[in-house]
């Protein structure tokens, strides 16, 4: 090679090493570019594929009455689970598989490889479940297409084989399950309800659903695995879900390629709920439901704290026992309690028609009209024809002579049939509508009904195709023909007329000083003093000689109440239900609490009145309510007055 070829190719070669170093660096500036520039990147790309994050729920805040005393809690849930990533359960796995396979080669046999793997895998786990059967005396069995659904959705979860071992089970297994068995004991929380059905309605229950994470929970970029958590589903653990609820907890794992636990790398420990005061006394609470009980009555009551619009008892029966939905509703529980109608609240719900309580309406409305006063005197002859027709009053022979007071005190029908045909219904439902009467109380409870009826002329005629005649303003008056109101919002109608004011928002949950600040101011209901006091005269009357005295007497003492007392009558298939009233004050010279009690007559054509049925189960309420606070009874140079529950 001669002296030029030389040069030409030493040129060439030199090229070539130009070439290689430009194409190593730009290898090189693309190397670090991805491993110094896009570490963070690539870092986390590879976190999601090896990190995986769980869910666990935090316990719900507690919930107690108004003096303090639990009504609803956590208790420890034990139960007997299998993790199905564990590496000595997967390798049970793979050894049963393989067996069963050789099984089938052997035989010739064909196999799917799928069905063979979900079978292998429930074998195992009855097989673990067996030596746990054995210890307990039970035949607790498993479904293998369920087992492999976990394994394959939730690897990283405890799959659950015995869900609520009691306490005797509990025992046996911690004493007699070797640690290295592939079962263990698992704890968790569930709802508790020491008062079993003690204000079941009101209360609640929750159900189980999977978590939703929160926003700002870590690791939300990355696949993940959650238990169930419980969410309220009625009551105050729906209404306050958003405050009982406590806030979830959190691991990261590092996992395989397989996706099963190797490290865990993070943890944020779940945080409980808050706590609940709620406005209700159990003991008066507990009081009216056995009232009911010892009636063997359905029905419903309600009584208001009248300062503060807080609800201190709420009862609907029939009830159930808020434990049978924790941990779970069953579907037997649910059909039970179904068929029983044992679902609804009957108190804020429930829809009646609202008998002669509705007569303290009426006397506003007259009072208001100017129609009556003190001075009025209508003649009760025992009925007063209207139109056609002959509308009776309930005592047949007549009352004679009747003044407001004694017209409320006897529950007299014709007295407001004269005065709500002189008012006109106009005027009468215009009076009910003022109080609120047509809509719901807007309580702090879930699904309160919107179904309450104030009827009006133009309502019949859009929804009958009717005119209005007078006596359907007769049958209004005394509480009949097409109104329809719940418990709790006779409860407030009485509050109202006994404070002289239109009230509304009543609470369960107990207000603090600040919550009562931010109540809207009540309207005044419009009566002068005077007129009002003819309304309370009535209903103390009533308590004293008239249709509720059963409400007041106490071994020959009185109690300060004042009451109406009603029977309304449905019409049914074969006859008339009658509906047994009564709406009460007390103290009635300044009303303190107001209740409403509904009993359900449940034969047809028998009868069921509001002063011998309602008004005997009311009283228990006010004997407790008075030894709570005896502040509010008669001087005792005045009266004699009840100092224990035991001699009242």
């Amino acid at each position: 090679m001669n002296p030029e070829e030389k040069l030409r190719y030493q040129s060439r070669i030199w090229l070539f090493y130009a070439l290689v170093v430009v194409l190593v660096m730009i290898l090189l500036s693309g190397l670090a570019y991805r491993q110094i520039l896009q570490n963070d990147v690539y870092f986390e790309r590879g976190k999601i594929q090896n990190h995986r994050r769980i869910l666990t729920p935090g316990p719900r805040g507690n919930i107690y009455d108004r003096e303090g005393r639990l009504i609803v809690s956590n208790k420890s849930k034990f139960s007997a689970v299998v993790f199905l990533a564990d590496a000595s359960v997967r390798r049970s796995f793979r050894q049963e598989y393989y067996g069963m396979k050789n099984e089938f080669q052997e035989r010739g046999e064909k196999f799917d490889s799928n069905r063979l793997q979900i079978e292998a895998r429930g074998n195992v786990i009855q097989s673990y479940l067996d030596d746990v059967n054995r210890m307990l005396g039970r035949e607790t069995s498993i479904n293998a297409s369920r087992v492999s659904q976990h394994f394959n959705m939730n690897p990283l979860l405890p799959y659950p084989l015995i869900d609520d071992l009691n306490r005797e089970e509990l025992a046996v297994l911690l004493e007699l399950l070797p640690i290295e068995h592939p079962i263990q004991i698992y704890a968790s929380h569930t709802r508790h309800y020491p008062y079993e059905n003690s204000a079941a309605h009101l209360l609640g229950y929750v159900r189980s659903s999977l978590l939703e994470p929160e926003k700002d929970l870590k690791g939300g970029d990355l696949r993940t695995f959650s238990t169930k958590g419980t969410f309220g589903d009625n009551g105050i653990e729906k209404e306050y879900d958003h405050l009982l609820q406590g806030k979830t907890g959190m691991e990261i794992w590092v996992v395989d390629p397989a996706g099963f636990q190797v490290e865990r790398v993070q943890k944020q420990p779940p945080v409980t709920g808050k706590d609940l005061h709620l406005s209700i006394d159990m003991d008066l609470q507990r009081i009216v439901e056995q009232q009911f009980e010892v009636y063997d009555s359905k029905g419903a009551f309600v009584a208001i704290d009248i300062e503060t619009m807080e609800v201190l008892a709420m009862v609907s029966k029939p009830d159930y026992d808020l434990n049978d939905t924790a941990p779970f509703l069953s579907f037997t529980t649910a059909k039970d309690i179904g068929e029983r109608g044992a679902w609804q609240n009957k108190a804020m719900q429930g829809l009646f028609a609202p008998g002669s309580p509705f007569k303290l309406l009426t006397a506003v409305a007259g009072l208001k009209a100017g129609v009556i006063d003190d001075d009025t005197v209508i003649n009760c002859p025992g009925f007063l024809r209207v139109g056609r027709r002959n509308f009776p009053c309930h005592n047949r022979a007549g009352h004679g002579d009747m003044d407001l007071e004694h017209a409320l005190s006897s529950s007299c029908n014709v007295f407001f049939y004269t005065v709500a045909l002189q008012i006109g219904i106009d005027n009468l439902s215009s009076e009910a509508i003022f109080l609120g009467m047509d809509q719901p109380t807007k309580i702090d409870l879930p699904f309160e009904t919107n179904g309450m009826l104030v009827p009006t002329k133009q309502w019949k005629q859009e929804r009958k195709g009717q005119s209005w005649y007078q006596g359907d303003t007769a049958n209004t008056a005394i509480g009949q023909g097409f109104l329809l109101f719940s418990p709790l919002q006779m409860a407030v109608m009485a509050a109202s007329i006994g404070t002289n004011q239109v009230l509304s928002y009543p609470s369960v949950l107990k207000r603090t000083s600040e919550d009562l600040d931010k109540l809207p101011i009540p309207r005044s209901l419009g009566l002068p003093e005077e007129d009002h006091q003819l309304i309370l005269d009535g209903m103390k009357l009533a308590a004293t000689s008239g249709s509720a005295r059963f409400l007041q007497e106490l071994k020959g003492e009185k109690l300060p109440l004042g009451g109406k007392t009603g029977t309304a009558q449905v019409r049914v298939k074969g006859g008339t239900l009658e509906m047994a009233w009564i709406v009460a004050l007390a103290p009635i010279d300044d009303p303190k609490v107001a209740i409403a009690i509904v009993v359900e007559g449940e034969e047809v054509g028998a009868s069921h009145g509001g002063g011998s049925v309602a008004a005997p189960m009311a009283k228990p309420f006010f004997q407790e309510y008075f030894n709570k606070h005896p502040e509010l009874l008669p001087a005792v140079e005045e009266q004699a007055a009840p100092t224990t529950a035991s001699n009242l």
